[in-house]
């Protein structure tokens, strides 16, 4: 007898039944595979901000016993509160004057605010170099230090001069550096490059550098070499960028709008220097002391 053919119906259901046999032993499919994490962004440190304690910790300062007449005196033109604000020092920051100069005007402000909870560094002139200014300089400075243990017991002397001294601290290990009233110097000598990379080095990233100096006539051509002791002001800001900084802010916390700067002996004329004696005394006091530029700049975070 014939073998009856299977019913379409059967063929359908061997075959289903196939398909999910096949379906069981297969490998399951491969998970997609994750996304890629986005890489890490580092964060960039805040710029120092000078807290309330310290601005009262700055006023006890500049009203101490430690600062002398003549030096208070010179407050109505150097504004050391507003510029420390200005500049973001704080009493726990690590802070590097640069050449604080035989009799240590800020020395007195800034050893006395960092004593306690941070650190203050003087980086002054270099003892080998063969100078009767230079060594006069360096033995007043310290002569003021070692009259006032207390005070100037924890500042740290060390030397920034080029060429011979161009790492005062170890790199990147300073919060804050500034500095008054020298880029002028450094122009005469052409040693701005080299000092303004030297405070780059010493900067941690995102540590400020804050510049105080003689502001030249921005209507006359820049003088690289500051004869007269004025520095142009977009000239200053030349040479920091060129040796890695980034402009801040600027401040007109130091202006002098009486300053013509036109003077027979350049700014040395005007006090505290009176290089005339006193011829015309009463003019040039009169007009006190320099116009200033004071900038902040600040070192990236790479």
């Amino acid at each position: 007898m014939a073998r009856s053919r299977p019913s379409t119906a059967r063929l359908a259901l061997v075959a289903l039944a196939a398909a999910i046999g096949a379906c069981a032993s297969a490998p399951p499919p491969a998970a997609p595979p994750a996304p890629s994490a986005a890489p890490a962004v580092a964060a960039v440190p805040a710029l120092p901000k000078t807290d309330a304690a310290t601005l009262a910790a700055l006023d006890r300062v500049l009203a101490g016993k430690q600062r002398s007449e003549a030096a208070r005196a010179r407050d109505v033109y150097r504004h050391p509160r507003e510029t420390l604000e200005f500049f973001g020092v704080r009493q726990d920051l690590t802070v590097l004057e640069v050449w604080p100069g035989a009799g240590g005007w800020y020395t007195e402000v800034l050893a006395p605010l960092l004593r306690d909870r941070g650190r203050y560094i003087a980086a002054g002139w270099d003892p080998h170099v063969d100078s009767k200014y230079f060594q006069d300089g360096i033995r007043s400075y310290q002569a003021k230090l070692d009259g006032d243990p207390d005070l100037y017991g924890k500042v740290q002397v060390t030397a920034l001069q080029a060429p011979g001294a161009l790492e005062p601290v170890p790199p990147g290990s300073v919060d804050l550096v500034v500095s008054f009233r020298n880029l002028h110097n450094w122009l005469r000598d052409d040693s701005a490059p080299a000092m303004l990379r030297a405070m780059y080095a010493a900067l941690k990233p995102g540590g400020v550098l804050g510049l105080v100096d003689h502001r030249a006539d921005p209507a006359q051509p820049a003088d690289p070499k500051a004869h007269f002791g004025y520095v142009n002001q977009d000239y200053a800001i030349a040479l920091a960028t060129a040796a890695g900084f980034e402009l801040v802010a600027s401040s007109e916390i130091n202006a002098n709008p009486k300053d013509t700067r036109d003077y027979e002996q350049g700014v040395w004329t005007l006090p505290p220097t009176w290089r005339l004696g006193d011829k015309d005394r009463e003019r040039y006091a009169a007009i006190g002391e320099s116009d200033r530029f004071t900038l902040k700049f600040r070192k990236p975070v790479r």
